[in-house]
C-alpha cells in the first residue's frame, strides 16, 4: 500500500497487542505495538502517527492519562480507546478528553478494522476541509485578484480596510465587473474566513419563493410546507450572506431584512417566535438604487442599512491596462483545464480587444476568452478569430474598410437582420433582461449577444 497509515497500538497485553498489529499489518498499515504506556508516550512524536490504538486499564500510567498526553503533543491526532469495562461514566471521561472512539473487549479483528478505517477516514476529511479553506482564503487574497489599474488598487486598498469592519458592505457596478469575486475576498479575510459564505441571486427567484428562501418557513405555514424549512439567513449563522441584485428584492422581504439589519433576527414564513443569528450582510447591485427609491420601490431606511459601507468597482473600459493582464490570466485558466498552449492574443488582436468598450465587462471578456480557444488551436489567437465575437474597429477579417461586413448586403442579409432582431428582443424580455440567462436559454455565447445588441441598436429602453 503506498504512504501507508502509521498506528501506535499501546496494550499491556502482549498477546492481544500482537493479534492487533497482525490483523492490521496484514491490512496494509504500519504498525508499532508498545506494552509499557509510559515508553509509548515517551515515543509518541507530532507528526509521525495517523492513529493511536491504546487501552484504558493498564498498569502505571493508565489509558485516560495515556490519551490526555498525547492530546497534549498533537490534539488532532485521533486515539481509540480499549475497555473491558464499558462504563458510561468512563466512556464520558474518554470522549471529553478527546478519544475518537471506543472499543469494547472482547471484540473481533473485523470490528477493530471498521473502527480504524472510520477514524483515519475522520482524519482525512478534516485534513481536506482544513486545505479547502486555506486554499478558498488563498484564492481570494487580494494579489490573487488580476489587475494592475489605479482603479483597481483603490478597490483593493478599500476592501483590505473593510474586511475586518464586521458591517453591511454595497458593492456596486456594471454587470460583470466581479461584484460577487469582491464579496468574498471581504468575507475570506475578515474574522468570519472558517465560516459559510452564502450567496443568492435576488433578481433570479420569484418573491414568494425568495422570501421562504431567505427566512426559511414552518411547516403549515402554506399549502405544500410539509416540513420545517431553514433559511438562507439560517444557514448563513456565522458566516456572510453575499445578497447580489439587491435593488431586485420585493417590498415585504425588504421590510423583514431591515429588521433583521436593526435587530439581528426575524421571523420565518408561519412562525411566532423570532429567530436570532449572527450574519454579516455584503449586497451588490449595478442598478442606481436612489432612483428605485424615488420611484418608491426600493426603502430609503434599508438603503442607508445595506450601505454602511461602499465599494464601487469601474468598469472594465475605465481599466484597459488590466485587459492584456485578464487576457493572460483566463487563457492560463483554459490551458491548464484542457491541456493546451495557447501563448496569447496576436498584436492586432490585443489591440482590438483593448480598444472594445467591453459592455459585459470582465464576465465577457472571460467568455470570449474561452470562445477564442475553442475556435483556436494556433500559439497565438488572431484578429479572424476574435473578431468572430466582438465588434472589431477598423479594418477586421470580413469586414470593408467602412468596418461593415461585406456579407451584409441583399435581401436575404436583411431578412437574417429582422429575424435576429425580432428573435433577441423576444428573448431579452421573457428573461428580463438577464443576459447571462438568455444566453444560457439560447445556446449562445453572452459576447454573441452583446455584439447583435450593439449591431442592431437593440437597447432596453426601447424594448417593450
Amino acid at each position: 500500500m503506498a504512504d501507508k497509515k502509521r498506528i501506535m497500538l499501546i496494550d499491556n497485553e502482549e498477546g492481544l497487542c500482537l493479534m492487533m498489529e497482525a490483523v492490521l499489518v496484514d491490512n496494509g498499515y504500519s504498525v508499532k505495538s508498545h506494552t509499557r504506556s509510559f515508553e509509548a508516550v515517551e515515543a509518541f512524536a507530532p507528526g509521525q502517527w495517523d492513529l493511536v490504538v491504546s487501552d484504558i486499564k493498564m498498569p502505571g500510567m493508565d489509558g485516560l492519562e495515556v490519551l490526555q498526553r498525547i492530546k497534549a503533543k498533537e490534539p488532532g491526532v485521533p486515539v481509540i480507546m480499549i475497555t473491558a469495562y464499558a462504563t458510561v461514566e468512563m466512556s464520558i471521561q474518554a470522549l471529553r478528553r478527546g478519544a475518537y472512539d471506543m472499543l469494547t473487549k472482547p471484540f473481533e479483528p473485523e470490528e477493530l478494522l471498521y473502527r480504524v478505517k472510520n477514524a483515519l477516514k475522520h482524519t482525512e476529511l478534516l485534513e481536506e476541509n482544513r486545505e479547502l479553506r486555506e486554499e478558498l482564503v488563498g484564492k481570494f487574497r487580494f494579489d490573487n485578484i488580476v489587475g494592475a489599474s489605479d482603479g483597481l488598487k483603490g478597490v483593493l486598498e478599500r476592501v483590505e480596510k473593510i474586511a475586518g469592519r464586521d458591517t453591511s458592505v454595497l458593492i456596486t457596478g456594471e454587470s460583470g465587473t466581479g461584484k460577487e469575486l469582491i464579496a468574498q475576498a471581504i468575507h475570506y479575510n475578515s474574522p468570519r474566513k472558517d465560516q459559510k459564505f452564502i450567496a443568492i441571486n435576488c433578481g433570479a427567484l420569484p418573491e414568494s419563493i425568495l422570501e421562504s428562501e431567505l427566512f426559511g418557513y414552518k411547516k403549515g405555514a402554506f399549502t405544500g410546507a410539509t416540513e420545517n424549512r431553514q433559511g438562507l439567513l439560517d444557514a448563513a449563522n456565522g458566516g456572510t450572506l453575499f445578497l447580489d441584485e439587491a435593488g431586485n428584492l420585493p417590498m415585504n422581504v425588504q421590510k423583514t431584512l431591515l429588521r433583521f439589519l436593526q435587530e439581528q433576527e426575524f421571523t420565518r414564513i408561519g412562525d411566532t417566535k423570532p429567530t436570532r443569528v449572527d450574519v454579516r450582510i455584503i449586497s451588490a447591485t449595478n442598478s442606481d438604487l436612489k432612483a428605485t427609491i424615488k420611484a418608491g420601490t426600493f426603502r430609503e431606511d434599508l438603503y442607508y442599512r445595506l450601505n454602511v459601507l461602499n465599494i464601487h468597482l469601474p468598469p472594465l473600459r475605465d481599466r484597459k491596462v488590466d485587459i492584456p493582464l485578464l487576457v493572460a490570466h483566463f487563457i492560463s485558466l483554459q490551458n491548464r483545464k484542457f491541456g493546451t498552449t495557447v501563448k496569447g492574443l496576436s498584436s492586432e488582436a490585443m489591440e482590438q480587444a483593448c480598444n472594445y468598450p467591453w459592455p459585459g465587462n470582465i464576465r465577457e471578456l472571460k467568455n470570449v476568452v474561452e470562445a477564442c480557444l475553442a475556435m483556436e488551436d494556433a500559439e497565438y489567437i488572431g484578429l479572424p478569430v476574435l473578431s468572430q465575437f466582438i465588434e472589431c474597429s477598423g479594418t477586421c477579417a470580413g469586414s470593408d474598410e467602412a468596418g461593415e461586413s461585406v456579407f451584409e448586403d441583399g435581401e436575404y442579409a436583411r431578412a437574417v437582420s429582422r429575424f435576429e432582431t425580432e428573435y433577441l428582443r423576444g428573448l431579452l424580455k421573457k428573461h428580463r433582461w438577464n443576459i447571462e440567462a438568455a444566453a444560457r436559454d439560447a445556446g449562445m455565447n453572452m459576447a454573441t449577444i452583446y455584439r447583435k445588441l450593439k449591431k442592431y441598436g437593440i437597447k432596453r429602453e426601447d424594448t417593450p
